[in-house]
């Protein structure tokens, strides 16, 4: 038997099988498709066989359940995934950011590589290529420019509360 004949005979009722299994025209025609190529690639044997439509038909179906599975673990890990939600910026992480955002870049690196990174002066004063005493300059006038702001966004905040 000549595969060209084999596939023609039976392509189109493998895929109305898959079809049915699957629910998905596409993906039905996708599965005979490499069943039939796994086939070809092995012709000579499979053309000895009994059946050979049986062992196409197998290889298919095991394609069909191969493909459920992974999309069974996909959808589980997804919804693992959306489980886990991270909350939303609370007041005081937006008034931080807005905070940080005014100072200038130097002291802004520091204080993020230092109090959220937990990097080590020396480390921040390596990085960024001068000394740690200027490092320890920065943090400092950070500390003290976000205390002031945070300060002022504290007393805004009171402020709108009592009038509001």
């Amino acid at each position: 038997m000549v595969f060209d004949d084999f596939y023609h005979a039976h392509f189109r009722s493998l895929t109305v099988q898959l079809c049915a299994y699957t629910g998905d025209l596409g993906q039905a025609q996708d599965l005979a498709q490499e069943a039939f190529c796994r086939a070809f690639a092995r012709w000579d044997r499979i053309v000895r066989y009994d059946d050979p439509v049986a062992w196409v038909r197998r290889v298919a179906w095991n394609l069909a359940n191969s493909r459920w599975r992974r999309l069974r673990t996909a959808h589980a890990y997804l919804r693992r995934q959306r489980e886990t939600h991270v909350a939303g910026p609370n007041p005081d992480r937006v008034a931080l950011e807005a905070a940080l955002a005014l100072l200038p870049a130097n002291q802004r690196r520091a204080v993020v590589l230092h109090y959220l990174a937990d990097l080590p002066v020396a480390e921040i004063a390596h990085q960024a290529g001068v000394a740690e005493g200027t490092v320890k300059s920065w943090l400092h006038r950070g500390r003290a420019a976000l205390a002031a702001l945070l300060r002022d966004e504290t007393e805004e905040t009171a402020g709108e509360a009592r009038d509001g």
